[in-house]
């Protein structure tokens, strides 16, 4: 039977449902003292978008303090291009969006963004990196904006609670689950809604479903390199490029990881992309064809 990871993503969902968990998390990563969270419910994972083509930003687990401070805790499995630039994309319209007309500047929150990548992205060998903005000496420009970035593919020699974190998402067997040795409520809470998953059989075929997607996923991207690029395609290409970009808008994959996947110009499959957005939620692939003939490139 396959060991349903907290990777995954359902089962990662499910976990942060839980808010003694959340609550302990964000203590652990944060720094912010556990009986200073008096809640930390979950807020709607869909940012608000204020016009048709604009970029809809979708958030793993968004919780909302009770001080009104966002934090948005995403767990990011593969290596994704332009990932940097999506992270603060996030955290600039988590920032703006409760930012009304009429509203005064004093209503805007502090914003916190916690990733758990699977793939390195900072050179120094450290697994949790903490950026704030500051000038060149270190001075504290503003504590509005704070990015947590947890690295578990790196070595880490960090004993405490962020390293027993890492190892709860990095365990891949009912054994290494179990080696986790640590009193930490919030990781005890998780520990033991993971071990309930696996009584579950849906969940069981979901997972399995996920992997068979994943699978499925790397021969779909080889075909799609076999039908060329953008200049030069036929309108079938054309038609099984816009079937692919908007099967992957519906898991809510963003233009960047859409493009990274089928290893796509960035614009070209954005210019698809926005069609296809005022085409949602029916996704009309001759429609967004004619669509597309009458947008330049």
């Amino acid at each position: 039977m396959e060991f349903i990871s907290l990777k995954f993503d359902y089962a990662f969902r499910t976990v942060f449902s839980r808010e003694g968990v959340r609550k302990q998390f964000i203590s652990d990563v944060t720094g912010i003292p556990l009986e200073s969270i008096r809640s930390a419910r979950l807020d709607n994972p869909f940012l608000w978008k204020r016009r048709r083509r604009q970029k809809q930003g979708i958030l793993d687990v968004a919780v909302r303090l009770h001080d009104g401070t966002r934090i948005d805790i995403e767990m990011q499995v593969r290596f994704q291009r332009y990932w940097t630039k999506r992270n603060l994309f996030y955290l600039a319209k988590m920032y703006t969006e409760d930012l009304w007309i009429g509203d005064e500047y004093e209503c805007l929150k502090k914003c916190i963004t916690i990733s758990i990548l699977g793939f390195s992205l900072a050179q120094d060998t450290g697994c949790h990196s903490v950026y704030t903005l500051r000038d060149k000496r270190g001075r504290e420009f503003s504590d509005l904006f704070e990015v947590h970035i947890i690295e578990l593919k790196k070595p880490f020699a960090d004993t405490g609670a962020v390293g027993e974190w890492i190892q709860l998402f990095n365990a891949e067997s009912m054994e290494e689950l179990n080696m986790i040795k640590t009193k930490n409520a919030g990781i005890l809470e998780a520990r033991e809604i993971l071990r309930t998953l696996h009584l579950r059989n849906p969940l069981r075929l979901m997972y399995e479903q996920h992997l068979k997607e994943v699978r499925d996923r790397k021969a779909e991207d080889a075909y799609v390199r076999d039908l060329g690029r953008a200049e030069g395609r036929t309108e079938g290409e054309t038609v099984k490029l816009i079937d692919l970009i908007c099967r992957k808008m519906v898991k809510r994959k963003t233009i960047e990881e859409i493009a990274s996947e089928l290893e796509e110009d960035v614009k070209e499959v954005e210019r698809i992309y926005q069609v296809a957005a005022g085409c949602a939620p029916d996704y009309d692939r001759e429609k967004i064809l004619m669509e597309l003939k009458k947008t330049p490139e």
